[in-house]
């Protein structure tokens, strides 16, 4: 059941990227958007509102040097999705998916909201994969 999920996430995220996932620059804006205020411009776990919390923030820079040099992008896809059962953050982190799909009904309906929230999924992923400490 774990590799079917995983080969169906790997063909929805092929299916999207060439349309949403090229540009960095909107993974970029949307990490700004949604997760500096926590993790910090710089993706190292020291945004503005990091007193407000318990537990520290993860350093988002170190993902990769955690997974023995490789970014683990599927882990980190789900993580920030939401949606899968994978709880970030011990499940004090947003449901990102959930937020994601909500917005773009309204420009695509209930079934293409479901391939922009994908879209901009992945290129927020693919914008931390490019912060990675080497």
């Amino acid at each position: 059941m774990k590799r079917l999920f995983t080969l169906v996430a790997i063909i929805l995220a092929g299916s999207v990227s060439p349309v949403f996932g090229q540009d960095s620059v909107t993974g970029q804006y949307e990490y700004m958007n949604f997760c500096a205020g926590c993790h910090g411009i710089a993706a190292d776990g020291k945004g503005p509102l990091v007193t407000f919390f318990k537990q520290p923030v993860p350093d988002l820079t170190v993902l990769a040097k955690a997974n023995d040099g490789e970014f683990p992008f599927l882990k980190t896809m789900m993580i920030i999705d939401g949606r899968t059962g994978i709880r970030g953050h011990g499940g004090t982190m947003p449901i990102w998916g959930d937020t994601f799909a909500a917005e773009a009904v309204e420009k695509a309906g209930v079934y293409g909201a479901e391939t922009i929230a994908r879209g901009r999924l992945l290129s927020l992923v693919e914008y931390l994969a490019t912060v990675q400490q080497d």
